[in-house]
């Protein structure tokens, strides 16, 4: 990365918290910081698991939202492309170069719609998911008029209780319609069993996954009666994804938190009763922040408040240390409990986020940190990419 051309101009703590060659110490705060040796391990990791088991990975854009992760992640962890939960956070993948993308959501609105066939222009293979009979005929109207192609997949609500269909018939019925239409290409299944992947229990996560395979199976099975073909049987998460490998019938996982790894993440068992954070994934994302008071003599106050991050899967631990806990915040402060009183002002905490995809989109940079020195900064290219 060339420094004087990628960041010229840019003031350090007003338009970026860091630039290449500073120092770890020399960070402004608060930001969003990577352990890039983590990172790294944590992404081939998985798509050595992958391979292994004969499973493609798309990786999970929407957790991230950084076009430079995704191509770390095709390189070192051989992903075939990137899934994303919005079409103007999937048009910046392919406007950044990933070849294949897909929508794991719904798109309906006519705009949205204009948007999504426009993107195969752009050289990507672009998917996305359908669940109503009715969408069909817009979206093929769309690809037609652009001269494009829209692949689609039917998705099954196999337990999360959002999106999809609940019936067989219903699969067949909607594949049908895709594989009939203009411009449209039926590729598959969307089966994502999101409301089990942060359950702590191993065996609970296992009973539920259970469920969504067979009712996954059968629809393959009906599929195949009606000579339709899925070339994707798309999903699998973080806390799941062993058991879509072993299923027999998945063969493409959708992981996204694994390479980064949370705090809410990291609290789930695996099979053998063990955090997952403590040896299955590490820690990769931290949010950087200083202690800017220390004038109560039992807690410090940080500068990462509300506003640095996302507190709906609960508060950030305080990586590495366990003298010290983060107990609450208002906008931009946060309050440590400092009994001891070991911090001082000026020190530097690394807080793992509660949940890393929301607290992720409210950054607009990465810092990259390798062996105490700042080895890259990656913007976090779909912020706000909500429509």
């Amino acid at each position: 990365m060339n420094v004087q051309s990628d960041f010229e101009g840019l003031e350090v703590g007003f338009d970026v918290p860091a630039l290449p060659g500073m120092d770890e110490t020399d960070i402004q705060t608060p930001c969003l910081v990577l352990d890039l040796d983590a990172l790294e391990r944590n992404i081939t990791k998985m798509g050595d698991y992958a391979k292994a088991h004969g499973m493609r990975h798309r990786v999970h854009g929407k957790m991230h939202k950084s076009v430079d992760v995704a191509k770390l992640q095709e390189k070192l962890g051989g992903s075939v492309g990137v899934c994303c939960q919005k079409v103007s956070e999937a048009e910046v993948f392919a406007r950044g170069g990933i070849k294949d993308v897909l929508v794991s959501n719904q798109v309906t609105d006519p705009i949205k719609i204009d948007r999504l066939a426009r993107m195969p222009k752009l050289g990507a293979r672009v998917l996305c998911c359908v669940d109503d009979p009715e969408n069909v005929a817009a979206l093929s109207a769309a690809a037609v008029k652009h001269g494009t192609q829209i692949e689609a997949l039917v998705e099954i609500d196999c337990g999360a209780g959002r999106c999809g269909v609940t019936t067989t018939q219903q699969v067949v019925d909607i594949a049908k319609l895709l594989d009939a239409a203009e411009g449209l290409k039926f590729a598959g299944i969307q089966a994502y069993q999101g409301a089990m992947q942060h359950m702590d229990s191993y065996e609970d996560r296992k009973a539920k996954l259970d469920v969504a395979v067979a009712q996954v199976a059968d629809a393959v099975t009906a599929l195949k009666a009606q000579g339709l073909e899925c070339d994707i049987v798309g999903g699998g998460g973080t806390g799941s994804y062993y058991f879509e490998s072993a299923s027999g019938v998945y063969n493409e996982l959708q992981c996204g938190s694994y390479a980064f790894m949370d705090a809410d993440y990291g609290r789930i068992l695996d099979k053998d009763g063990k955090r997952i954070d403590q040896g299955e994934w590490e820690n990769a994302l931290f949010i950087l922040t200083t202690v800017m008071s220390h004038a109560k003599a039992d807690k410090a106050i940080v500068d990462a408040g509300l506003k640095a991050q996302s507190l709906d899967s609960g508060l950030p631990t305080i990586y590495g240390r366990d003298d010290v806990e983060y107990v609450k915040c208002s906008d931009e402060h946060g309050v440590v409990a400092d009994p001891d009183g070991v911090l001082k002002v000026n020190d530097k905490l690394k807080l793992v986020p509660g949940h890393c995809d929301p607290t992720c989109n409210v950054h607009d940079w990465y810092v990259g940190v390798r062996n105490g020195k700042v080895e890259t900064l990656w913007p976090v290219s779909a912020r706000g990419k909500a429509y």
